[in-house]
């Protein structure tokens, strides 16, 4: 085991992957002698080439394309989206594209593309720099999504990721690049679909994903302090979902706070909610909860960006009103 920043796990896994796999190239905006816009790729131009690792022109809509054509080719590219703002201009070659591809041709096109994207606030970029739009990813058949939230998980869901025959979307919430933990090396492809029980609790379930459930362990260990035992998950990817992971929880503890960095409205947090009445009502002491941000654009303040987005205080709060009620 080694202690990586969530930075250098995915760095290290890029260049584990691309050694191991030489139809494994790069692909994106001032990825080269730049690094990448966050440094993930620093030094991979040195060590694999300019036919590896390939600046691209500022246009998401064309190389995104581009690289869905190399992957129906036989090559599997990594590619960045700088920030996941920016994906917009991608939106049709991945939803009506990548996604469809499998469905459209069977056995006959594999699509092997991974999208890297910065997202999430935190950082003061503002509204076109900090939204968290993996909903609209969750939403879309024929796309896995995955979202990390430690060093270890990202460098073995990359690794799944880029062995995939789907289309993934890899989210890096940017407020976790500087996070650190314990890593190994040799860690194997992390599956899809499994959630990760971040701590064992019996009278709550907090459920969360990416930089929120980083703030969800944080709260847990706060509200131990109140005699209160929370049992957080990590749902690492939404799509897939590790319902039964979320189900056995519930019918555990009997209440549940989903906790969701994106917009509230038809949020992940409501596809969540949904499953669980469906399956685990009967199980329920308390109303369903959804933490999340409003239904508002991501402020350049740093007074209203910390007021919208939901930190481990807010998350212990929204608990203990939960659990007292």
């Amino acid at each position: 085991m080694k202690t990586m920043s969530f930075t250098e796990a995915l760095r290290t896994c890029l260049a584990g992957e691309m050694k191991r796999d030489n139809s494994v190239f790069l692909f994106g905006e001032d990825l080269g002698v730049y690094g990448g816009a966050f440094g993930i790729t620093r030094g991979l131009l040195e060590k694999f080439g300019p036919e590896r690792v390939i600046d691209t022109p500022i246009s998401e809509g064309s190389f995104v394309g581009t690289a869905i054509g190399a992957a129906m080719a036989g090559s599997r590219p990594v590619v960045e989206i700088m920030f996941m703002d920016f994906i917009a201009l991608a939106c049709d070659q991945l939803v009506n594209q990548a996604a469809k591809l499998r469905y459209v041709f069977g056995k006959q096109a594999k699509c092997p593309i991974v999208l890297r994207t910065p997202a999430g606030g935190g950082r003061r970029y503002g509204p076109t720099h900090s939204q968290d739009l993996t909903a609209w990813f969750v939403n879309t058949p024929g796309l896995h999504v995955a979202a990390p939230s430690t060093p270890a998980d990202a460098m073995g869901l990359l690794r799944t990721a880029i062995r995939s025959n789907s289309p993934v979307i890899f989210i890096e919430h940017k407020m976790l690049y500087s996070r650190k933990g314990p890593v190994s090396v040799r860690a194997h492809p992390v599956p899809f679909g499994k959630a990760r029980v971040v701590r064992k609790g019996t009278d709550i379930t907090v459920v969360a994903w990416s930089w929120m459930a980083w703030e969800a362990e944080i709260a847990a260990r706060e509200l131990e302090e109140y005699g209160v035992s929370a049992e957080v998950i990590d749902l690492r990817t939404l799509s897939p979902m590790d319902t039964d992971a979320v189900i056995r929880s519930v019918k555990k503890t009997a209440r549940i706070l989903v906790v969701e960095e994106g917009s509230r409205t038809a949020g992940i947090g409501a596809e969540i909610g949904a499953r669980v009445f469906e399956q685990a009502f009967d199980y329920l002491d308390a109303p369903l909860t959804r933490l999340t941000s409003p239904d508002v654009p991501v402020s350049a303040s740093p007074t209203l960006e910390d007021a919208m987005i939901p930190r481990s205080d807010s998350i212990a709060h929204a608990v203990l009103d939960i659990v007292e009620a």
